[in-house]
């Protein structure tokens, strides 16, 4: 494949205006590979092989990346009707090295790796065996494999929860690692009320587990719990970072009642309000109360988390999209609402937000492009970009597919938005990411589905280097 080379200091009619700008080197990005992995059959059963957004299923660990995936069985039926796979990428590309021989279950099994060579999966087999059975309980389980030989059979752990939490197919799970301490945290979630976390040392014991709450929705019409899903979880000495949408079925009547009118259906879920906490220490030390980041919540909005990022100086770097309301319902409830997609970051200091900028927009009133997912990069010099997706319709309506990179500066600044030249640009992705172990790096590592492919997962890989 011939190698993609695009100066990132280039200018492309960028909607981002750059408030500060550093004396930074020239960069450039080099698009090496471009690659499928696996092709997959949807299971039917409300989840995929992205589903677990927050965290990933691509690890690295020294020469070596892996990538965890999810094979749907003909011989059961949802929900638990999936088994994981384990792909290691050696010369002539993907290979699989095994898959789960006895387990079922619903959801992919995100990873993280250290140093050593130790390859952990987090899995949630069921414990229901009739394979034709629609859910029932199940059990959460760690998987150790070798790096060196990931064919070898895996070593099983189970987590040391607080008190006997019933587990069931759906565990909306979270998978951290701190690479450089070889220490880990799962959480899993329980119903809408909390989720049970349990914290794992470099020597393999599990010092601290317990419960985080939701935060509490008092302005609704019934005040509740807000269960919160798909997040970002950073571990790094030992504190913890947490950032997650909610995910509770519509709290407002009247738009409860509306969109019945319009699906049929008794119920309809929100994803408007990006919630955040902390803790100092989990071995020693609670949560602390929950920030609100950002909300879409008075319009029917929608919000999806992007990353996190954990920072040296102790600031908290956040990511997410958005968009103003529900098309659905505006005429009826918001006709003065204009519709937008924007790729937002904020970055935060021990709970406050200490600085918020949009850093790509469209919509009514804007421009044709829509930004959606989007992740950080960290290079081993503490340099942060943005690498995300944007469709759509250009300046000339022409249709809008392609992926870009931003830089972000200590001051909270952004540089203008680049072309990264994918010949297939993912729209929706992993990446060796610093919060499951992988090291910081100027090679940026994608797993995802490439725009207009439904059923294969594919890889790239980027080389930025000066210029």
């Amino acid at each position: 494949m011939a190698t993609a080379r695009v100066v990132l200091a280039l200018l492309l009619g960028a909607t981002v205006a750059r408030a500060a700008q550093p004396d930074v080197a020239t960069v450039r990005a080099a698009v090496e590979i471009e690659e499928d992995v696996y092709s997959y059959r949807p299971a039917d059963n409300g989840a995929g092989p992205m589903w677990c957004s927050g965290s990933t299923c691509l690890v690295r660990i020294g020469g070596d990346v892996f990538a965890s995936g999810l094979e749907t069985l003909d011989d059961a039926k949802p929900l638990n009707n999936c088994r994981w796979t384990l792909f290691k990428r050696g010369q002539g590309g993907w290979h699989l090295q095994q898959a789960d021989s006895a387990g079922r279950t619903r959801e992919p099994c995100p990873m993280v790796g250290f140093p050593d060579g130790r390859l952990l999966m987090s899995v949630n087999p069921t414990l229901v065996d009739d394979r034709n059975a629609y859910s029932g309980p199940a059990r959460p389980e760690i998987l150790r494999f070798a790096a060196a030989d990931a064919k070898q059979p895996p070593k099983t752990m189970l987590p040391q929860w607080q008190a006997a939490p019933p587990f069931t197919e759906h565990s909306y799970r979270s998978f951290a690692a701190d690479g450089v301490r070889s220490e880990l945290i799962l959480f899993q979630n329980i119903g809408y009320t909390h989720a049970q976390w349990a914290f794992r040392d470099k020597d393999g014991n599990w010092p601290a587990a317990g419960q985080l709450k939701w935060p509490w929705g008092a302005e609704y019409d019934k005040p509740q719990p807000v269960r919160i899903c798909y997040p970002n979880v950073a571990l790094k000495d030992r504190a913890v970072h947490f950032c997650g949408v909610s995910d509770i079925i519509e709290p407002y009547t009247k738009w409860r009642a509306y969109k019945k009118e319009i699906t049929g259906r008794g119920w309809d879920y929100d994803f408007r309000r990006l919630f955040y906490t902390w803790t100092d220490d989990v071995t020693s030390e609670k949560f602390h109360e929950w920030v609100e980041i950002a909300s879409r919540d008075k319009t029917c909005g929608w919000i999806s988390p992007g990353d996190l990022w954990a920072a040296p100086d102790g600031r908290v770097h956040i990511l997410w999209t958005d968009r103003a309301t529900d098309l659905r319902l505006r005429e009826k409830f918001f006709p003065q609402v204009k519709q937008t997609h924007a790729l937002n970051y904020a970055i935060v200091r021990r709970g406050k937000v200490i600085s918020q900028r949009t850093l790509a927009e469209g919509g009514e009133g804007l421009s044709g492009e829509i930004p959606r997912q989007a992740r950080f990069q960290v290079t081993p010099e503490g340099r942060l970009f943005v690498f995300y997706y944007v469709s759509g319709r250009d300046a000339a309506g022409k249709p809008l597919s392609e992926n870009r990179l931003i830089e972000l500066f200590d001051d909270g600044t952004a540089g203008p938005p680049v072309l990264v030249p994918l010949k297939h640009p993912f729209s929706s992705f992993f990446t060796t990411t610093i919060r499951a172990g992988s090291p910081a790096s100027n090679t940026i590592e994608l797993l995802g589905v490439r725009a207009g492919a439904s059923s294969t997962i594919s890889y790239a890989r980027i080389e930025l280097t000066r210029g």
